[in-house]
């Protein structure tokens, strides 16, 4: 099927309606969009938009920087009046309107002149005023994504040379000043279809939470790390704001997904199927580290748990698990030709417990009726990562810490996690099970550095 019919299959069938309007200035000669949410972000949003503008004039002309303002009906009457104040500045921005500064304060105003002074080109989607609110049905920031996103889908229907890129971004993420000119040499000099961009969590003054972003971000990357040490196709970050992917693969995926939390992971499990998931590192997006209660799970949710005492003990997952997955795939790539009751042995030999959830998770009947139509390996080893995506890997994963190797002590993780992978625990940092702050930090930023 041509794209010109995928698309229009695509927004009759899939997309998200066209009740939510696109407030803009020109349109014409755009060749990448860059999505951001926003729900009740007006003292966040502006600086995140000052780091966009900060970027060279020929990336900012070729660029649109789409804000979905939203929230639901029975949001509190403060998160609304914050969103209707945010659509006003928008608007201000976007029609070149002066400001008061008297009616702003100092940080709001220096990051308005900053957006103000650059050739931004900004839009706005209202998915907030009365009547234009995200049905209560239709989950949350997976559905604000996908308004932002199938929008952009429409706008970047131009044929350029260059790939057309979608953006993801939160409202609360401060970017460099080469963001967008990396991102698309990127994608220009490779053939990429989805790729993710290196981050680091911005460091917040008190020291309590400081810590806790510090063994959130370590928890995100040592687990990435145990997924390229077993070889998988899914060993990468799934965070919102880093993701930028192709309209064409946006198109292979049937779009965002509406999920009101942990759509950045769904949305990056499919495209994962359709081509890898590259990582971008020539340049950095830093999100926040704030405490948030919006979502059940994520950034925020999880450094409020970590602060509370509320979340499982400040340990890692048992590289044992790592070891058990890498030894399954690798038995895979080789069974070919085997059955399913033969594989099922060799998982029992691999260790019992993955032959137990293989067999829980219908193992014994879903395999031969993938294997019946696979003529050639590539499509075998295709449909295998598609069927063991990187949801089935974390059952899997969370399935064995729960039954079989509880979480063990967070340096205890990481010296053996980097041992498995021939790399060095830094020097002169505390064997203890859990270190002070200031250790915590230099090993995150060892893990970084190194890992990029």
């Amino acid at each position: 099927m041509k794209k010109a019919s995928l698309m229009n299959d695509y927004l009759h069938r899939y997309a998200a309606g066209l009740s939510w309007k696109l407030q803009a200035g020109n349109l014409e000669n755009i060749e990448q969009v860059v999505v951001i949410p926003a729900y009740a972000e007006k003292e966040l949003l502006f600086a995140t938009l000052a780091s966009i503008a900060a970027n060279n004039d020929r990336s900012l002309e070729k660029t649109l920087i789409l804000c979905v303002v939203n929230n639901k009906a029975d949001t509190s009457f403060a998160d609304k009046e914050n969103n209707a104040q945010t659509l006003a500045v928008l608007s201000a921005l976007i029609n070149k309107r002066p400001f008061n500064k008297l009616a702003l304060d100092d940080d709001l105003y220096i990051s308005l002149q900053k957006i103000a002074d650059r050739p931004l080109r900004l839009g706005y989607i209202d998915a907030s005023s009365n009547g234009m609110e995200i049905p209560s049905r239709l989950g949350g920031v997976g559905m604000a994504r996908k308004i932002g996103m199938d929008m952009a889908l429409r706008l970047l229907t131009n044929p350029v040379s260059a790939p057309c890129l979608i953006l993801s971004l939160d409202a609360d993420t401060l970017v460099q000043p080469d963001y967008l000119s990396a991102i698309k040499k990127f994608f220009s000099s490779s053939k990429a279809q989805t790729g993710v961009v290196e981050y680091e969590h911005q460091m917040p003054l008190n020291a309590i939470e400081r810590s806790a972003i510090c063994y959130y971000e370590l928890f995100l990357r040592y687990w990435v790390l145990g997924l390229q040490y077993a070889q998988s196709p899914y060993a990468f970050h799934s965070i919102g704001s880093t993701i930028v992917t192709t309209t064409d693969s946006y198109l292979a995926v049937r779009g965002m997904n509406r999920r009101g939390a942990g759509e950045d992971f769904y949305f990056l499990n499919k495209l994962a199927k359709t081509g890898t998931v590259r990582q971008i590192s020539e340049t950095v997006v830093y999100p926040s580290a704030r405490i948030s209660r919006r979502v059940p799970f994520g950034t925020g949710a999880a450094i409020e748990k970590i602060i509370a005492g509320t979340s499982p003990e400040k340990g890692l997952y048992n590289p044992r698990i790592f070891i058990i997955l890498k030894e399954w795939i690798a038995v895979m790539k080789q069974s070919f030709n085997c059955s399913e009751n033969q594989i099922i042995a060799k998982a029992w030999e691999i260790d019992p417990g993955l032959r137990i959830f293989l067999v829980a998770r219908g193992f014994l009947s879903v395999w031969p009726k993938i294997r019946q139509n696979l003529k050639d390996y590539k499509t075998y080893e295709r449909q295998f990562h598609n069927w063991f995506d990187g949801f089935e890997t974390l059952k899997l994963v969370n399935y064995l810490t729960k039954e079989f190797y509880p979480r063990i002590s967070f340096i205890s993780a990481l010296k053996k996690i980097l041992e498995m992978q021939n790399k060095e625990f830094p020097s002169g940092m505390p064997s203890e099970a859990f270190p002070e702050t200031e250790d915590e930090m230099k090993i995150l930023g060892y893990i970084r550095d190194r890992f990029k």
